[in-house]
């Protein structure tokens, strides 16, 4: 315990990051929800002392912007269909990995990678992966590593990411980028989780001889399920606010040629209209969005309390 005569220096200490924590964390966040009920905000006028009358005329041009629903669904239709593929995807790795005694730290190492790397950089290479522009006799190599092996096995090749390919190949493709780009951080933290449970459980069922498949369901997935809780509230909350990975793969048209906005998201919606200087718009776009992962938290956090074991 700090004595309290010495408390003003722990202030005192704490002072630059609780300044820089205001100015960075605490009055943009004020800002924000104030601009967004500014009517017609301009920060350039603003600055000029024009004055706004405030109002909900941001939320309701939001809600009905044609784009809007089509941003959403594209939100929504990522995080479910990401976040529990890549939650049983990391748990069943963090097994084999768990394990596995040789070269452990090295198959760590190598899982570990793609978070450590520029997602825009991983997005450049999934879209070379994914490419399907037809062969030349100049270049011969233009179709993508993805359709060389369909091809290999006898199939057509498909027409992933380019101009003309449909929606669901589009989303297919961001669902595998976005499922093992999630990958590393899920499995560290799950192995983490595997590697502080008390051994005695695994021995006493194996003096039982309960099966895998049992000890599997019954000891390590309860053991487990405050970081499985933590893993798929953070999954979501990253899903909501998935933008670099489709501009790594698509570009800033958030869609393949000729289809631009086709796979645009909440967040591509908010810098969208950041660069049209609809700042107001904007801002009430992350309310909307900061709404909505708010609740779907509460409703994880929710269903997971009778789950999850301490």
């Amino acid at each position: 315990m700090v004595e309290s005569k010495h408390k003003w220096k722990a202030w005192l200490y704490l002072a630059p990051a609780i300044i820089l924590l205001i100015i960075f964390t605490v009055w943009p966040i004020i800002n924000t929800v104030r601009m967004a009920f500014l009517e017609g905000y301009d920060s350039m006028d603003a600055a000029g002392g024009m004055q706004y009358s405030v109002s909900i005329e941001n939320f309701t041009k939001v809600l009905q912007y044609k784009g809007f629903l089509t941003c959403l669904k594209n939100t929504m239709l990522l995080c479910v269909l990401t976040v529990p593929l890549s939650t049983i995807l990391a748990l069943l790795i963090a097994v084999c990995l768990n394990a596995i005694k040789p070269l452990q730290r090295l198959l760590q190492t190598i899982f570990f990678l793609p978070y450590v790397t520029n997602s825009i950089a991983i997005g450049m290479v999934f879209a070379a992966m994914f490419n399907m522009v037809m062969p030349t006799p100049n270049d011969p190599t233009s179709v993508g590593i993805i359709n060389n092996v369909i091809e290999f096995f006898g199939g057509e090749p498909i027409n992933w990411i380019n101009a003309g390919s449909s929606y669901w190949a589009n989303i297919t493709v961001m669902v595998i980028y976005i499922v093992w780009n999630a990958l590393p951080f899920k499995i560290l933290v799950l192995l983490g989780g595997l590697q502080s449970i008390n051994k005695q459980y695994y021995d006493a069922a194996k003096v039982d001889g309960t099966s895998r498949r049992r000890v599997f369901t019954r000891i390590t997935v309860p053991l487990l399920s405050p970081m499985l809780t933590y893993v798929v509230i953070t999954g979501f909350i990253g899903g909501f606010k998935e933008y670099s990975s489709i501009v790594g793969i698509f570009g800033e048209d958030m869609g393949p040629a000729g289809n631009s906005g086709s796979l645009n998201t909440m967040v591509g919606f908010i810098y969208e209209a950041l660069q049209n200087s609809k700042v107001g718009r904007a801002s009430a776009a992350a309310l909307i969005l900061f709404g909505i992962i708010f609740v779907v938290t509460m409703l994880n956090m929710y269903v997971s309390k009778k789950k999850t074991h301490y």
